[in-house]
C-alpha cells in the first residue's frame, strides 16, 4: 500500500489548481493499478513503445502525458490517445504531431518545452527562439495540435535559489506568451515544471501540472 500512501501525501501537498502527474515509466502496470485504485487518472511516460502498451492494458479513463523526449517517427504510436505531450522542443515537431493528429482525425494538446537549466543536456527552446516561432504565423496554420503551455526543466542542483530563480523566469515567460499571443484561449493555462526534489519549489514559482515519479514510486528498478 506504500503507493497509495505516497499519492495521498504528494496531493495533500498540491494547492488548488495544481495537478499531479505520477510519473510510471520503467514502473510495472501492478504499480500503476495501485495508484489508479487510490484515486489517480493523470500517468507521465516517457519512451513510446511502454506507454502504448500500457495504454492498451489498462483502464481507458487514464489520462496519458507524454514527458520524454519525442522522435518524429514513433508520434503516430501516440496520438490517437495521448492526452498530453509536455516536451514539443522544436517547430519541426509540433508540424509532425500536427500531420499525424490530422491523419488521426484528433486535436493534439501540446506544451511547448523551454530551455532553463544550466545544462546543456536538457532539451527546449530558449525564450528567443519560441518569441521567434510565435511571431512568425506559421504554427497558426497548424488546426490539430493545441498549445495548451509551457513545460520546463531546472538544473539538478542542490542550490535551491538557482532552482527558484529557473522556475521563476519560466513563469514570466509564460505570462508574457499567454497575454502576447493566447490572450484569448482559455486553453493556454498549463505551466508544467517540478519533479520528485523541486516540485514545492516549482508551485511556489506557478506550476499547474507537478511530475512526481520516485516519490510515489520508489526508485526505478532499470
Amino acid at each position: 500500500m506504500m503507493i497509495a500512501e505516497n499519492i495521498k501525501q504528494v496531493l495533500s501537498e498540491l494547492p488548488e489548481g495544481v495537478r499531479l502527474v505520477a510519473v510510471s515509466k520503467f514502473h510495472p502496470n501492478e504499480a500503476i493499478e495501485e495508484a489508479y485504485n487510490a484515486g489517480q487518472r493523470v500517468f507521465g511516460e516517457s519512451k513510446v513503445q511502454e506507454m502504448t502498451a500500457k495504454y492498451e492494458s489498462l483502464p481507458k479513463d487514464i489520462e496519458w502525458h507524454f514527458i520524454g523526449h519525442l522522435q518524429t517517427n514513433k508520434i503516430k504510436y501516440i496520438v490517437p490517445y495521448v492526452a498530453l505531450i509536455h516536451g514539443v522542443d522544436s517547430y519541426k515537431l509540433l508540424t509532425e504531431i500536427n500531420k499525424q493528429a490530422a491523419k488521426a482525425g484528433r486535436m493534439v494538446n501540446c506544451l511547448l518545452q523551454l530551455h532553463i537549466a544550466q545544462e546543456e543536456t536538457k532539451f527546449g527552446f530558449s525564450f528567443d527562439e519560441c518569441r521567434e516561432m510565435l511571431t512568425g504565423d506559421e504554427w497558426k496554420e497548424l488546426k490539430n495540435i493545441r498549445i495548451c503551455g509551457l513545460m520546463g526543466m531546472a538544473t539538478n542542483t542542490d542550490n535551491v535559489e538557482q532552482i527558484k530563480a529557473e522556475f521563476c523566469s519560466l513563469n514570466s515567460f509564460f505570462q508574457e506568451v499567454k497575454t502576447t499571443w493566447f490572450s484569448n484561449a482559455e486553453w493556454f493555462r498549463e505551466l508544467s515544471m517540478g519533479m520528485s526534489h523541486d516540485y514545492h519549489e516549482a508551485i511556489a514559482a506557478g506550476s499547474t501540472l507537478v511530475r512526481v515519479g520516485s516519490k510515489i514510486f520508489g526508485e526505478r528498478i532499470y
